[in-house]
């Protein structure tokens, strides 16, 4: 059962906008070495919505290939058309994935009855595990309790959901309609821990990007058993997971891996290099976290 800190992993790009193969084989190598428990591919910290969807494939079937079993591999397999996102899916299954990330399709503002309709085709036409993923302030469509319990109970396959719509209201109601066997991930880091209160089982994380032994230590605490020390490192975390976001991600995260030597601060526009004043903000935070 995938449960734990999952860092969803920048795509290092050249200053020509081409993935660097050899960068993201170091960073699934540093991720291993410092505790990671899984790694998602082609999400939205990955920069999916710019990759081609050879270049998404591409990418999916080398990081299962350098991760050879020894971590989990979630791929990145959404699109707002359903058929986009099935092709994408059996690719992943194919080249093996160990799970499959399915974002709620995007622009098109489904209706409920559509997004099932959606996750019904997907999970029904390929047999890998897979994880709703919810982020309405990205996608303008948000998945109610309702639906995501209506999923699970009818397909065996769909076994959880990233939730990063940030109310805990309705992350809570998601778990009184579904059972213990429901994988549910904080899509949020700064309220991962009370995400894990109410039966998380980890995050899907972006601070784990640079901080990946403090996610993991934090998460792996709460679920041994030790919410002191669990809230001890949230609140050490707080601060640093804000920054990341004083402009869109993966826009400071990048940067910050820059900072500290691992991949170069290349983006696919409309992404842009942050800006000169988040920068020395961000410079003064990475330093006081002894990050540079």
């Amino acid at each position: 059962m995938l449960k734990g800190s999952i860092v969803a992993l920048v795509t290092p790009f050249d200053n020509q906008g081409n993935i660097l193969e050899d960068k993201m084989k170091t960073l699934i190598e540093w991720h291993i070495e410092r505790g990671t428990d899984g790694i998602l591919v082609c999400g939205t910290t990955g920069e999916s919505a710019t990759l081609t969807h050879p270049e998404h494939k591409k990418i999916i079937e080398f990081a299962v290939s350098v991760s050879n079993k020894r971590i989990p591999i979630v791929a990145g397999c959404g699109s707002n058309s359903t058929q986009e996102a099935l092709e994408l899916t059996q690719f992943a299954k194919k080249v093996g994935a160990d799970y499959a990330l399915v974002i709620t399709p995007y622009y098109n503002k489904p209706t409920q009855e559509g997004l099932y309709q959606h996750f019904k085709k997907i999970s029904s036409s390929v047999d890998i595990p897979i994880i709703i993923y919810n982020v309405p302030s990205r996608t303008g469509s948000n998945i109610f309790p309702e639906t995501v319990a209506r999923l699970y109970l009818d397909f065996a396959n769909i076994v959880g959901i990233k939730e990063a719509s940030g109310n805990l209201d309705q992350i809570s109601k998601i778990m009184t309609l579904v059972d213990d066997k429901f994988l549910l991930f904080s899509g949020s880091d700064e309220i991962t821990l009370p995400i894990l209160s109410v039966g998380g089982a980890g995050a899907i994380s972006v601070v784990a990007n640079i901080m990946p032994k403090e996610s993991h230590d934090m998460i792996a605490a709460f679920l041994e058993g030790n919410p002191s020390e669990a809230k001890r490192l949230q609140l050490y975390l707080y601060n640093i997971i804000k920054a990341l976001f004083i402009e869109t991600n993966p826009i400071p995260v990048k940067t910050s891996l820059k900072l500290m030597g691992l991949v170069d601060a290349n983006f696919r526009l409309p992404l842009y290099k942050m800006s000169e004043a988040n920068l020395g903000a961000l410079k003064s935070l990475l330093s006081s976290y002894k990050l540079i």
